[in-house]
């Protein structure tokens, strides 16, 4: 296969000519006869449209795409060094593993992008001579900006934030677990239930950033060099030493309950964990029978309870962020008030619980948070979801017969029939 190459001084293309080249690339990308790898250095692309389309391995250095519209683009592993993306549209973009080393952001609209192990490191820019093109031109370093944009329900675990500058910049309910954030700018950014599990911040500026209710183990913000009128309250930081002491305990009362769902009820007994830290057992409860148990209040950020059998298991007011539920079955379970954003609910079965010929109970999940989960293929069937908060949740092929849809925040939900 050939490469494409565009070269010399920077030219303003068409949306016509980008399309040919666009067509040329996804040939390429999918392994189709007359494909070219896309090499495009140094052009002008501001207000054309590249929204979905796959640009996975592309060569863009130094591209001018302010303004753009790049909704669900595919720029995984995509080098995007120096380039001008100020107020382009890259909602649900896939940008993973992508070089953006120097590149400008600034008021961007990333929201429920995935930038996993994204670099925004600094970078060397040439800029051009106005006289005579990049003929002669200048280096500049500079480290990549994010300043004003929206990242709010965004991935940004592994990414490389180092010296960035993200000043006024909308992080919540964005997921940056081992993020390496030391030496950024987040000046009056906006961090409010952002998950910065291991995440670096030494040296970052936290003046005036809200931190409210954000998950911070493993994450020091002591190190950063000023939290200057930061709102931290209601963070949630590393387990106390009670609760990794308690966790042998509940892991004995959780076998116990399987015991229970074993026998049929006559040995063991539903676990009690009302209130408590399950996260020190982290993927110990994995695949395991727990049927009735009750976790009223408890926190289960992180945990994964993916394969369990949680029918008329009772989750009432508890924190279960990020928590892996995949496959689980949820039956008549009760989630009101539960806060499962950014939870992973694929495959898992939310429908009513039989309780004899004609009873049954339905699960519940009245005024739950479920902003920016993971609901692939989840069956809803009779749920119910008064007052839900589902924005940006991923519902495709997921089941919704018999749910009042009106009574559900669906706003920016994906696959929704």
């Amino acid at each position: 296969m050939q490469t494409a190459q565009v070269a010399g001084a920077p030219i303003r293309m068409n949306q016509s000519q980008l399309d040919l080249m666009l067509d040329a690339h996804e040939r390429f990308a999918t392994g189709r006869p007359g494909g070219r790898r896309l090499s495009l250095k140094f052009a002008n692309l501001n207000g054309l449209d590249l929204s979905g389309r796959v640009l996975t391995d592309a060569d863009l250095s130094g591209c001018s795409f302010e303004g753009a519209v790049m909704t669900r683009v595919r720029l995984d592993r995509a080098n995007l060094f120096g380039c001008d993306l100020r107020q382009a549209d890259l909602s649900f973009a896939s940008i993973t593993r992508a070089d953006l080393r120097g590149a400008s952001l600034r008021g961007a609209n990333l929201s429920q992008a995935d930038l996993t192990q994204a670099d925004f490191r600094e970078g060397t820019i040439g800029v051009a001579s106005r006289a005579q093109g990049l003929a002669i031109h200048k280096h500049e370093r500079r480290p990549g900006t994010l300043d004003e944009a929206n990242l709010s329900g965004a991935k940004l675990d592994g990414s490389q934030l180092v010296n960035a500058s993200a000043s006024a910049t909308d992080f919540t309910d964005c997921s940056m677990k081992n993020a390496n954030l030391a030496g950024a700018n987040l000046k009056d950014a906006d961090l409010s239930g952002a998950m910065l599990e291991g995440a670096e911040v030494t040296g970052a500026n936290l003046e005036n950033a809200k931190l409210k209710g954000a998950v911070l183990s493993g994450c020091d913000v002591r190190r950063a060099r000023t939290t200057l009128g930061a709102d931290l309250s209601g963070v949630l930081g590393e387990p106390s030493e009670a609760a990794l002491q308690m966790a042998g305990k509940l892991l004995d009362r959780a076998k116990a309950n399987q015991l229970w769902r074993k026998s049929g009820g006559k040995e063991g007994k539903p676990a009690q964990l009302d209130g408590a830290d399950l996260r020190p057992l982290g993927d110990a409860l994995k695949g395991m029978l727990l049927t009735a148990m009750t976790a009223r209040g408890a926190c289960l950020v992180g945990v994964d309870l993916s394969g369990c059998e949680l029918q008329g298991a009772n989750f009432e007011g508890a924190d279960m962020r990020g928590v892996n539920l995949r496959g689980a079955d949820l039956r008549g379970a009760r989630l009101i008030g539960a806060n499962l954003t950014k939870a992973n609910l694929c495959d898992a079965v939310l429908s009513p619980l039989p309780l004899s010929v004609d009873r049954e109970t339905a699960a519940n999940l009245t005024g739950a948070t479920l902003r920016y989960a993971n609901a692939k293929g989840c069956d809803f069937t009779g749920a119910i979801m008064d007052g839900a908060h589902m924005r940006g949740a991923d519902m495709t092929g997921a089941v919704l017969t018999r749910v009042n849809r009106e009574d559900v925040d669906f706003s920016n939900a994906k696959g929704l029939a």
